[in-house]
């Protein structure tokens, strides 16, 4: 979610489970100084422009195309000689091809950086005038593509008037589309913002979320270990997000974690580093950020020592945290460990590649079910009185 000193504007009500994990736009970046444009000074507190109401979009399929309303209004008293429309795309919707926009848009990819997902950036310079107390709207609202991965998504819109928009650190180098330029067209039917609204003389942004029909697999497994008392053998469990969908934490918290409780008998010599004890043989695991792309794993490595014989000795590994309405697959969201012990006890320890080699247990079958995430999902706009 953008980090804002403003609030939220909220346009509707969440449904069902789906709120609890949503995934969001990622924060724009500050705008290039660069002297104003327009007839009316950006510095002027008569100046504005502001975006409309923009509805959330629900319910698009993988493979499809989304669109997003956007219009704004010149709140200022004088004309405006131009103004830039920036749509920064979450990870589940692609950059467009060169051909599909406009020739006075550009776009670039922004690659993961501080912590946030890949994101796309499409930049238009509408370079005509824009008078005051009108809705204007491009004249042919931008297409964007939908990935495979799509599940809960954000477009998030910012129209500014103060100069070329920066796309960000970390950006590929901005290309330009190749189709007929698309100017903002008037739309006398439409309700402008009144006058002097504007909360920013130089720029208003807006979230527009987007939802899929998708789901994401989060899975589990385990390991067999076999080895004599006194032995040292490794342990390696894993998690996956096995897809189609990737997901994002709104809390910021880690995308997943898990649990993972050592077989009786047994003590930890190494933990992984992404893994902390809560005591009594157990362990608590996380992944590096608060997303998860589609098709990421993640290995946990441990060491345990072979303390004692203890028969049937099994342990576990299993999801824990936030609530998953995504992932309608429970059978592959714990999985145990097995540990065989065989032979007396040795000296000392030690052990080798032939004692403790861990084998992950197979795992149960994929998702089998489609979970419409669109159903119910949370309609908010967000303002902001800060640049990107």
């Amino acid at each position: 979610m953008f980090k804002t000193s403003s609030g939220l504007r909220v346009l509707g009500r969440a449904g069902g489970a789906i709120g609890a994990l949503c995934l969001v736009a990622l924060g724009a970046m500050p705008a290039a100084s660069a002297a104003p444009v327009s007839a009316a000074s950006a510095d002027d507190p008569s100046a504005g422009v502001v975006l409309g109401r923009m509805a959330s979009v629900d319910g698009v399929e993988p493979g499809g195309t989304v669109q997003v309303p956007v219009g704004f209004t010149n709140t200022g008293t004088e004309a405006l000689r131009k103004v830039w429309l920036t749509y920064t795309l979450s990870h589940g919707l692609a950059r467009p091809d060169r051909a599909e926009p406009p020739s006075n848009c550009t776009y670039s990819t922004i690659a993961v950086v501080d912590g946030e997902s890949d994101r796309t950036e499409v930049i238009c310079e509408f370079d005509r005038t824009v008078r005051p107390g009108v809705v204007h709207a491009p004249g042919r609202q931008l297409a964007f593509p939908v990935r495979d991965s799509a599940s809960y998504e954000v477009v998030a819109v910012k129209a500014e008037i103060a100069g070329h928009p920066y796309p960000g650190d970390n950006f590929t180098p901005e290309v330009p589309g190749t189709a007929p330029a698309v100017e903002p067209a008037e739309r006398p039917d439409a309700t402008p913002a009144p006058a002097g609204s504007a909360e920013n003389s130089r720029w208003d942004v807006a979230d527009v979320p987007v939802t899929a029909v998708n789901t994401a697999d989060f899975r589990v497994t385990g390991a067999r270990l076999r080895g004599g008392v006194g032995d040292t053998v490794p342990l390696t469990v894993s998690f996956t997000d096995a897809g189609p969908g990737w997901v994002q934490r709104r809390d910021r918290a880690d995308a997943a974690r898990i649990v993972v409780k050592m077989p009786s008998g047994t003590t930890v010599t190494r933990a992984d580093p992404y893994c902390h004890s809560t005591g009594s043989g157990e362990y608590v695991c996380g992944v590096d950020f608060p997303w998860v792309e589609e098709g990421y794993e993640r290995s946990y490595a441990f060491r345990l020592r072979i303390d004692k014989a203890v028969p049937g000795a099994r342990g576990s590994v299993g999801l824990i945290g936030a609530s998953r309405p995504f992932d309608t697959d429970a059978g592959n969201d714990e999985v145990g460990i097995r540990l065989d012990v065989t032979g007396t006890a040795k000296a000392s320890g030690g052990g080798t590649a032939n004692s403790g080699a861990g084998t992950a247990l197979p795992l149960v079958g994929a998702a089998a079910a489609t979970l419409a995430l669109g159903a119910g999902a949370v309609l908010v706009v967000r303002r902001r009185a800060s640049g990107r």
